[in-house]
């Protein structure tokens, strides 16, 4: 394990390691000491996403925020990104560092792989938040006219080599549409937060590790599909942006997540669109240290 430069969120000293793990190089922050609670980022977004997150919660514990298979400093095999898979390479990081039963909280497709390490791992869990998702199975359930128009993204990136071809060179138009469109406040990412996801999208093989973690689907699917009669038994929150045209405002999110899970808590976000740990950080951490406060080594 190779430890780098460390950094300060808030009070907390947050240190750069890489590990390999699950046959891959992994790259996380971790701050704090107590019991484990890992964060897992979404798309467009790497570790950095968990920026407010990670200061205030390493006050009570020991905070994980890695780079998932494919994004930030994470190596990007060519394969691997179903979601079992990268459910495996956060339960083989937290073998190689002696971790046994955590929290996890998952945004986007982070969520996914938090759910289905929830399902395939179980008993190393003991709570779990995920932030405005829907599950990969339930979009492809309502799969119509409007959903696909709200999901675009995930048919382009679905195609082989196109998206890498049109992206390349214009990664901050990219970027910032997703930020532009996808929040409620369309300036919620400041400028130096947006440079750092530039340079991380920019560097090799970063579009393609995040349009394979996309062309998994059909796999992601295939799995859920499996064990969908199987819900969640530890406790799960729902947190999800009310503003979001694609998850709150298409899905009744409530409905979605007692499908999965047995024990919910389901809390929306007023004013927030789909990244409500970047645009509502003050109260996402207030529901996260509500709902982890039972979670003792």
């Amino acid at each position: 394990m190779t430890n780098h430069t460390a950094t300060d969120t808030d009070t907390a000293p947050v240190v750069h390691h890489t590990v390999t793990a699950n046959g891959i190089r992994q790259h996380y922050l971790d701050a704090g000491t107590g019991p484990a609670v890992v964060l897992l980022h979404g798309f467009p977004e790497t570790s950095i996403a968990w920026r407010h997150q990670i200061g205030v919660l390493a006050q009570q514990y020991r905070v994980i925020a890695p780079d998932l298979r494919g994004y930030g400093a994470t190596e990007k095999p060519a394969s691997g990104y179903d979601k079992r898979n990268m459910a495996l390479d956060i339960a083989c990081l937290l073998d190689e560092l002696r971790i046994d039963r955590i929290a996890l909280v998952g945004h986007d497709r982070g969520a996914r792989v938090a759910t289905r390490f929830a399902k395939d791992h179980s008993r190393r869990l003991v709570r779990l938040a995920v932030l405005d998702n829907v599950p990969t199975r339930m979009i492809a359930r309502r799969m119509n006219a409007d959903t696909a128009r709200a999901y675009w993204f995930f048919l382009f990136h679905l195609v082989p080599d196109l998206p890498e071809a049109l992206i390349e060179g214009k990664v901050p138009q990219w970027l910032r549409y997703f930020f532009s469109d996808w929040c409620y406040n369309p300036h919620a990412i400041d400028c130096e937060t947006f440079a750092q996801y530039v340079e991380a999208y920019q560097s090799p093989g970063a579009l393609r590790g995040a349009m394979s973690d996309y062309r998994a689907n059909a796999a992601d699917v295939a799995q859920d599909l499996i064990d969908a009669d199987v819900k969640i038994s530890c406790p799960t929150m729902a947190i999800w942006g009310e503003e979001f045209h694609a998850v709150g405002q298409m899905f009744d999110m409530k409905a979605v997540w007692d499908e999965m899970a047995m024990n919910l808590r389901a809390e929306p976000i007023s004013r927030c669109g789909h990244l409500p740990h970047e645009e509502q950080p003050d109260r996402v951490n207030e529901l996260l240290l509500d709902f982890l406060s039972p979670w003792k080594e």
